[in-house]
């Protein structure tokens, strides 16, 4: 079978050893598909970023290195700049099974570019199949500076099986028999094995913004913190729509949008966004993307669940319009149905519509 483990299995591999953790786990690095990982005790400073294709990462991150920072006690990254850290937790995988990894949510809502980096590969957030070694992350802030510490969980990893993609006859099939996004726009939005969805331009509440836009000029984002510490507008100023219900992105500016559907998540399917598509314009759309199975589903969320967009414009100033397609989704398959769902204890973006990342206060 084809298909991404779910929790119970990945319960199996830390218990044999495929995943081996430097500290114990905590019950809270557990998703329904994933493992959230942590960071390490020192982050290197780099001159730029690489691929390690022809060697280990530490042999050739060391030419690289301009400072060091202690993470024990805590320590602040500077924006702008490439930093890598050691994860607290190594893989020694079978030979059936690879990995893919991602930032979490909360990662990507705050424009800190992330990359997991293994040893002799020539892919970031890709683990070969068999693969044993230590796991690294590149860490780029983007719009602020960022204070972490030892044990704090930027990126997590799935373990996959073969090919699970859901073709696109199977996802017209998925989209019918589950209701897989609503309001629905009709089969012709599937393309190329994925859903084509749109932007929201609507807000939430009469008179709200239809967006966030990052301030260069924040203080420190503190991420030990308790959840909701942060002031949003010290960080993000609101965006609203013009006249015509369109909005302009400006080159290399950082948008938090939302989509105009509501997407619904089976028990035994994964969605991820994919991050660019050039012929929906020069744009990224997301850092993470990566929705677990219980998403937008079941009884506690009945209408569906809205996809928080991570956007950066390139090149030119860009206007776009509510209900233009910006995104893509794709479903893949769980190896067997998932047991544990998203939007239990700790699930902090269930029935998101605009939503910021869980450091903030709720604007």
């Amino acid at each position: 079978m084809d298909g991404i483990l779910t929790l119970r299995q990945i319960d199996g591999l830390l218990a044999d050893g495929s995943v081996r953790p430097e500290r114990p786990i905590d019950p809270s690095q557990r998703q329904p598909t994933t493992l959230d990982l942590r960071l390490g005790t020192e982050a290197l400073v780099l001159r730029s970023g690489f691929l390690p294709a022809r060697g280990t990462v530490e042999d050739l991150a060391a030419p690289l290195v301009t400072e060091r920072i202690d993470l024990s006690g805590g320590a602040v990254l500077r924006r702008g700049r490439v930093h890598l850290v050691r994860l607290l937790e190594a893989l020694d995988l079978p030979p059936q099974l690879r990995a893919r990894a991602n930032p979490r949510s909360s990662t990507g809502r705050i424009d800190v570019f992330t990359r997991t980096v293994v040893d002799r590969h020539d892919r970031f957030d890709d683990i070969p199949a068999g693969y044993a070694g230590p796991l690294w992350l590149e860490i780029v802030p983007r719009s602020f500076d960022l204070r972490v510490a030892t044990g704090q969980r930027l990126n997590q990893v799935r373990f996959v099986r073969g090919r699970p993609l859901l073709s696109d006859f199977e996802l017209v099939e998925r989209v019918r028999s589950d209701d897989l996004v609503r309001p629905r726009e009709g089969l012709s939005a599937v393309d190329g094995a994925s859903l084509l969805l749109g932007l929201s331009l609507r807000p939430d509440a009469p008179d709200g913004p239809v967006g966030w836009r990052a301030r260069l000029d924040a203080p420190v984002l503190d991420l030990s913190r308790p959840a909701g510490a942060h002031d949003p507008r010290a960080y993000f100023d609101p965006v609203f729509p013009d006249g015509r219900d369109g909005l302009v992105l400006e080159p290399e500016a950082f948008y938090i949008l939302a989509s105009s559907e509501r997407l619904r998540v089976p028990p035994d399917l994964a969605a991820e966004m994919l991050a660019w598509d050039v012929g929906m314009g020069e744009l990224r759309t997301n850092y993470a993307g990566f929705f677990d199975p219980g998403f937008g589903w079941g009884e506690g969320s009945p209408e569906g669940s809205r996809a928080v967009l991570e956007v950066r414009p390139h090149d030119v100033p860009f206007r776009v319009e509510h209900g233009q397609p910006i995104f893509r989704l794709q479903y893949s398959r769980t190896l067997e149905r998932c047991e544990t769902l998203y939007g239990g204890p700790g699930s902090a973006y269930q029935n998101q519509g605009l939503t910021l990342a869980r450091y903030f206060a709720r604007a």
